[in-house]
């Protein structure tokens, strides 16, 4: 049944009666039963008759936000959280680096003894990341290199997925000095995993360095 206009200010005139003595006495004294009528309709009137425009909605703190509020369409702002979050069906991690964009590798040349100590990635992947630099070492000198980064290539050959002594090795055994390295800068889940470069790409990217 739709409220005629002398109603809704009755209805007004009871609800400000009601909650005269504020919030607290109202929900101490109304029921989830007593609610059910509103639900239903009884004062859809009021509400459409009071309740902006959606565009026009004032926005609350979350911390000041009531039932009443809700109820009435006069919705919080929404969190931080909420405003940056991905786009719904996103399935990119936040941490994602993209191991085909040249722009996530650094190429250096470091002279020896470089200061670095590799460690080794899980097994199921293989290859060696840079775990710390010596301080006033030749690559802290460099001031390129980042704990992290996972180790690509040495000069021209590919060392990723090797096992830890081949791809030391490598460095070990090169006759150049400085040492010219390819890094990957993200994690070995950005590199090795299932959104890691193709072998074209990085064939392409590394014979270009």
């Amino acid at each position: 049944m739709k409220l005629s206009t002398p109603s809704i200010v009755l209805a007004l005139s009871m609800l400000n009666t009601e909650y005269a003595n504020g919030f607290a006495f109202v929900e101490r004294q109304i029921t989830r039963s007593s609610l059910k009528p509103l639900q239903m309709g009884l004062l859809d009137d009021v509400k459409d008759a009071f309740a902006a425009p959606a565009l026009e909605r004032s926005t609350l703190d979350s911390e000041r936000e009531t039932p009443i509020d809700r109820w009435m369409g006069w919705n919080a702002k929404p969190n931080k959280t909420e405003e940056t979050a991905a786009p719904a069906g996103s399935k990119a991690p936040s941490n994602f680096v993209d191991s085909m964009d040249a722009a996530n590798y650094v190429t250096v040349e470091i002279e020896k003894p470089m200061g670095i100590v590799f460690e080794e990635n899980d097994n199921d992947v293989g290859g060696i990341f840079l775990l710390s630099l010596k301080e006033g070492g030749n690559a802290d000198k460099s001031g390129v290199l980042k704990p992290g980064d996972q180790l690509v290539a040495v000069g021209a050959q590919r060392v990723h997925g090797k096992s830890f002594d081949d791809a030391l090795g490598a460095i070990v055994d090169s006759e150049e000095n400085p040492v010219k390295m390819a890094f990957f800068r993200g994690s070995a889940d950005m590199f090795y995993g299932p959104t890691g470069a193709s072998k074209d790409w990085l064939d392409e990217f590394l014979s270009s360095q």
